[in-house]
């Protein structure tokens, strides 16, 4: 089928959808990115939509695999979001990632399509996470450059306020839940100033915990969560092993 507007979605868990479980989805997830989608091509009977995301994707993972084969679809419309994974390392030159990623957006620019872009965001709330908002605010900075030299739309998820409240998060605390995806393409929609009709899903209520049920709780998030997440970065491995896009081509939700 021959497709006039055609929307590619890259990048990594973010945009894979994480977090926004739905077991008949390429992948068993939905998310912000498919949401946005639906809304583009509910009027529009010649939309295509790919998503090349795949989770745990760093930065010039997503540069290298990612870019190219999404000019090869000849987009009209594409959303990016790289460096999340990168940033979490103990070591990163963010200056040098960055030069990557602004050689990647000139050549998604070049192909004509819309670029949206997205800031990092602040995770003053966690006590794990906060301690990376020196390093977010820096990369931050230099994507506005990037997206103000380029042409690119810019959706400053660094300022959301609403994910501030937990039940915006998945119960791994490191992806959106279904409301956060919802929201998010709600976001989206409204930095392309396109009408919508998302309605955010009920968060589930998170309970005042004691002292006490707090430890146990925090002891089991690092038992079914961080502790497999950290293993995986010692030994080498990523959560997008053996995983493919969840559309590799462009498709008719």
């Amino acid at each position: 089928m021959d497709f006039s507007t055609r929307y590619v979605a890259l990048g990594d868990s973010f945009t894979e959808g994480v977090g926004d479980d739905d077991p008949g989805r390429p992948n068993g997830l939905r998310g912000w990115a498919d949401r946005v989608a639906e809304q583009l091509g509910a009027a529009d009977p010649a939309f295509g939509y790919a998503n090349l995301a795949i989770r745990g994707r760093k930065l010039r993972q997503i540069m290298a695999e990612q870019v190219d084969a999404a000019v090869e679809l000849n987009p009209t419309l594409v959303t990016i979001y790289a460096g999340a994974n990168d940033i979490l390392r103990p070591r990163i030159d963010i200056d040098d990632l960055l030069t990557e990623y602004d050689a990647g957006i000139r050549k998604l620019t070049a192909t004509g399509a819309t670029v949206v872009m997205f800031t990092g965001f602040d995770a003053r709330g966690s006590k794990v996470f906060s301690t990376m908002r020196g390093r977010t605010a820096i990369y931050n900075e230099l994507v506005r450059g990037i997206a103000g030299d380029h042409g690119a739309l810019l959706v400053d998820y660094w300022r959301f306020s609403e994910y501030y409240d937990w039940g915006m998060w998945a119960k791994d605390r490191m992806h959106m839940s279904a409301a956060g995806h919802a929201n998010m393409a709600k976001r989206v929609l409204t930095v392309l100033e396109h009408d919508h009709s998302i309605d955010v899903p009920p968060m589930t209520p998170v309970p005042e915990l004691s002292r006490a049920e707090a430890i146990r709780a925090n002891a089991r998030w690092v038992r079914e969560f961080a502790g497999p997440w950290v293993v995986r970065r010692v030994t080498g491995r990523s959560s997008g092993d053996g995983l493919s896009p969840k559309y590799p081509q462009l498709t008719r939700l």
